[in-house]
């Protein structure tokens, strides 16, 4: 009798064409979001210094944009709006104006490239606050969680009738799903679905984000969003935006919040989606531009894992770039696949 070992796990190893007949989990360019920030006030793409290969773009220039994340088959586009600070104030009125930068961004996208992808908005008043924060603020400077509804179904509103076919409140305010369900219904807007996110986590994560909208927060955001520590209270707020009528979960951030997406995927009855911040991002760019890793290589790998995690879509400013790579488009010995 051999005195090899009967079950050798390097058989299904051998060549990179057997790795791939039996890879467990696969990428698509249509599991791609790709987040976009739009300014005010610019003609040109400006760079945003600490996400490296990101930039701010103007009502013009995301338009190549946009249609090269659509050739290479992305899923949709997450659209942030960065208003002129001296339009800035405590109620976040650019949020709803119809003029305003989101809103007329979400117009572009809607007529570009509408047709084969999915044209999402980020509900929210940070960008379009004077104080930074998600939401209005109460006579002692704590943000009011009804108020702030209100404002959010307003805003939804505008979305809806730019053009947005997913709206995303972002703002961990409680209600905020059924209070947007209730609006979009209300306004005929009925057949417009819900991104929640549902586990978002106040995040050391989020710095270079903070850069990308310009932000003007004062202090955290720690009465809102997550405590990191907690698992279990994942799970909760998941299930809350699941009774309210979401129609997409997503967990925020992605990295270090695995363990929560797979809690979510196992208990999800719509789809589930997770966020590589601009944190994750930037590191892997700050390491690669130090030749520590591969930028390809960890991209790839760190997207993979999300989806293996659980998660159907994910949002990753990389989203064009591994599309391309996916489709085998441009350069042939950066291919995927």
């Amino acid at each position: 009798m051999s005195s090899f070992p009967a079950v050798r796990g390097r058989r299904l190893r051998a060549t990179p064409a057997l790795r791939r007949l039996v890879a467990e989990t696969r990428l698509h360019p249509a599991d791609l979001i790709l987040p976009m920030f739009v300014r005010e006030g610019i003609d040109a793409d400006v760079p945003i210094a600490s996400m490296p290969g990101v930039a701010h773009h103007s009502l013009d220039s995301m338009k190549p944009a946009l249609q090269r994340a659509a050739a290479a088959g992305v899923g949709g586009v997450m659209l942030f709006g960065v208003p002129l600070d001296e339009k800035k104030d405590a109620r976040g009125s650019g949020a709803t104006d119809p003029d305003g930068i989101l809103n007329r961004a979400t117009r572009v996208a809607a007529a570009e490239v509408g047709d084969v992808m999915v044209v999402q908005t980020d509900v929210c008043l940070d960008e379009f606050t004077d104080h930074g924060h998600c939401g209005v603020l109460d006579a002692n400077g704590v943000v009011d969680n009804d108020a702030t509804l209100e404002r959010y179904r307003e805003m939804a509103v505008q979305h809806a009738d730019a053009g947005a076919e997913l709206v995303a409140p972002s703002g961990m305010m409680d209600g905020q799903v059924a209070a947007i369900r209730d609006a979009l219904d209300t306004a005929g807007f009925g057949d417009r679905a819900i991104l929640a996110y549902a586990a978002k986590y106040a995040s050391a994560f989020y710095g270079p984000f903070r850069e990308a909208v310009q932000s003007s927060l004062q202090g955290d955001r720690r009465t809102y969003q997550m405590d990191s520590a907690n698992r279990r209270e994942g799970g909760r707020e998941v299930q809350l935006d699941l009774d309210e009528g979401a129609d997409i979960v997503m967990v925020k951030p992605a990295m270090s919040y695995l363990d929560v997406l797979a809690d979510t995927a196992a208990i999800s009855d719509v789809p589930v989606w997770a966020y590589q911040i601009s944190g994750e991002y930037s590191m892997m760019q700050a390491a690669a531009a130090n030749g520590w890793i591969d930028l390809d290589a960890a991209s790839y790998e760190s997207v993979l894992g999300i989806k293996r995690a659980g998660a159907e879509g994910i949002l990753t400013y990389f989203a064009t770039d591994l599309a391309e790579r996916l489709r085998g488009l441009g350069d042939p010995s950066r291919a995927l696949l």
